[in-house]
């Protein structure tokens, strides 16, 4: 599966973006997906995870009640709704997809990545 990011930008301290991935292939509702960011001179980081059929989601603690990941498997497309974003959540941000079923945390069990959207958020 290939993917491609959207929706990153330069926004202000409180404000929101959507960030969109898109997918091709028609397996798309096979695949767990999840969103990392990684900022510079940081390592990268799980943000949130959405299971094959938006059952479970899983945030990192500190985005809970801001970001909210969905899917529409009809659009092949997972989304990352954020909210009363501060600056701290300044990096690029990657979408991935995994094979395994359920949620999964850890970069390392995703099969599949999206090139990158960057998000800035000045203070």
């Amino acid at each position: 599966v290939q993917l491609q990011a959207s929706g990153g930008g330069l926004v202000q301290t409180g404000g929101s973006l959507r960030l969109s991935c898109a997918a091709s292939g028609r397996t798309f509702s096979t695949y767990g997906m999840g969103w990392f960011r990684q900022a510079p001179g940081k390592e990268r980081e799980f943000v949130a995870a959405i299971s094959r059929n938006s059952g479970s989601t899983r945030y990192v603690d500190s985005v809970k009640f801001r970001f909210t990941i969905s899917r529409d498997n009809a659009k092949n497309t997972v989304y990352l709704q954020m909210n009363s974003l501060k600056p701290e959540d300044t990096a690029v941000y990657y979408c991935a997809a995994n094979t395994g079923w359920g949620i999964n945390m850890a970069w390392t069990e995703y099969d599949y990545w999206g090139q990158g959207t960057l998000v800035t958020v000045s203070s």
